[in-house]
């Protein structure tokens, strides 16, 4: 089982960024595919990043590409997201996500879920 517990939101300004992080337990994620999603109120949750269990790949949703990185440090089991230039349609509760063990890039499924962090953008 792998516990994640998302940090890092907050309400800020357009234009100003934001650190979102994401602390795993219980077993290690070296090995898991690693994902961030958001979800705005009455809306399905949506895609934001990923990246692979090495961190040589990432993907991203075209609407956050070139503002938004996403990075692993795997020796401390966690994984961020960096935000910058933001909007508030970035907006929403962000959640991190995990494949199972040995998850395939890129993933198709994630198993196990964080509670989210809201951030709000004011414009």
């Amino acid at each position: 089982q792998v516990r994640l517990v998302e940090s890092g939101g907050g309400l800020v300004q357009a234009g100003d960024s934001l650190r979102l992080s994401c602390a795993a337990s219980g077993r290690t994620i070296s090995t898991r595919v690693m994902g961030w999603f958001r979800q705005d109120p009455g809306k399905e949750r949506r895609f934001v990043a990923a990246i692979s269990a090495t961190g040589l790949s990432t993907n991203y949703a075209d609407s956050v590409k070139g503002r938004f990185t996403v990075s692993r440090d795997n020796a401390k089991n966690t994984v961020n997201l960096q935000m910058n230039s933001l909007k508030p349609e970035d907006t929403a509760v962000y959640y991190c996500a995990a494949t199972a063990a040995s998850g395939s890039w890129p993933a198709t499924r994630y198993d196990y879920w964080g509670q989210g962090t809201q951030v709000t953008v004011s414009s």
